[in-house]
């Protein structure tokens, strides 16, 4: 174990907050391992040892993120998604199998599964976008992580009005999911791709409103104006 490692998880540990310990776990449906720190206290040690590894070549880095993921612990999750992200610029085309993995094997919970692809792999496919195809793939996974995945690490790319073909194709693979993690996922998806093709969007949804679950179609709807809200959500009686 590498010595900047040992000093994040002794910093971790003095920052254990009874409450947050107590109180993190309503969150999750599924039951997750943490220290109990605050996030911002985590983000804030993170970035402290971050200046430690600056001069680390990305391998190592990226060496040093799998053993954070490795212990399990929702806080290091968060500072390996914060070490990956900061090595961004040196990115290849290989990276991708390294997420990849991380999430197959390493994500167990939402934030993990949010932290890690809202930045480091929206960023990644904004660089390659040809690895929005293997996104599509995810979508398909038995894993639930896999399928939320596939959408979440299309937020931001989203937001900035990119990919719209592809998610859509993305939202056609997760229509069904039974999963409401994942619902929710496709569902934050298109609510993202709406702040810059609210049509597109708007129409997708009406045409498949009658299959989409409640879930992601409220999520889908969130930020559009009331009127069409009311129009996506009422319930068609003709036919």
């Amino acid at each position: 174990m590498s010595g900047i490692i040992n000093k994040v998880r002794r910093e971790l540990k003095q920052s254990i907050d009874k409450k947050t310990l107590k109180s993190s776990q309503r969150f999750f449906k599924e039951k997750i391992r943490l220290y109990g720190v605050k996030t911002p206290v985590v983000i804030k040690t993170g970035k402290k040892y971050l200046k430690e590894i600056n001069d680390k070549k990305k391998a190592d880095v990226f060496g040093l993120c799998e053993e954070l993921w490795r212990s399990g612990y929702m806080e290091e999750s968060f500072i390996a998604c914060l070490w990956a992200y900061s090595v961004r610029k040196d990115f290849t085309p290989e990276d991708f199998k390294v997420f990849e993995k991380w999430v197959n094997n390493f994500i167990g919970n939402w934030a993990s599964c949010d932290t890690l692809c809202n930045h480091t792999i929206g960023a990644f496919v904004e660089m390659y976008p040809e690895y929005v195809s293997g996104l599509k793939d995810w979508a398909s996974s038995k894993n639930r992580w896999m399928r939320r995945a596939s959408a979440v690490s299309l937020i931001v790319p989203a937001k900035k009005g990119f990919f719209l073909k592809d998610i859509l194709e993305i939202a056609d693979i997760l229509l069904l999911d039974r999963d409401d993690l994942v619902q929710k996922g496709y569902g934050w998806l298109l609510k993202a791709a709406s702040h810059t093709h609210r049509k597109e969007i708007f129409d997708y949804i009406m045409r498949n409103k009658t299959m989409m679950p409640r879930t992601a179609l409220r999520y889908a709807i969130e930020k559009m104006p009331i009127g069409l809200r009311k129009k996506a959500m009422k319930k068609d009686t003709e036919g």
